[in-house]
């Protein structure tokens, strides 16, 4: 499984209404209740825009950053340039408009088994070979 955006964010940002469940689901994933995890490494990039739109310092994006590196069992897989042309692809068929989110969505086709991500974002069930599933459902913290 991949996990998105929304839930890593959560888990590096001071405050967050999803930040609970995603520091639960970071510690089930250190302790390896799923094996291997995926993220794309888009992630980072979206961190740096998001967290330089908040106004957040270098130095805490680095923090930021260091901490997603290294949580135990999460492996950052690269995009290549078939990624590149299936996130624009999915763009265009099903209506993507972040590209983040369709870099997400290629990365969980083309390089991630059980093509299951893990994201609050209902964009992804626009495509439906790919199973989404909410990270409250995973962790048992309510709404799906």
């Amino acid at each position: 499984m991949l996990i998105e955006s929304d839930v890593l964010y959560a888990y590096v940002k001071a405050d967050d209404w999803l930040k609970p469940v995603a520091r639960k689901l970071i510690k089930m994933i250190e302790e390896g209740c799923f094996g291997e995890v995926y993220a794309s490494r888009e992630v980072l990039h979206e961190l740096y825009y998001v967290s330089v739109n908040e106004g957040v310092s270098l130095d805490e994006l680095i923090s930021r950053t260091a901490s997603l590196v290294n949580i135990k069992n999460l492996v950052f897989l690269e995009t290549d340039a078939t990624t590149d042309l299936l996130a624009f692809t999915l763009m265009r068929q099903y209506g993507l408009t972040s590209l983040f989110d369709a870099y997400y969505a290629a990365t969980t086709l083309s390089k991630v088994q059980d093509r299951t991500i893990v994201s609050t974002d209902k964009v992804f069930d626009k495509i439906p070979v790919i199973r989404r599933v909410d990270p409250r459902g995973l962790v048992g913290g309510g709404k799906e």
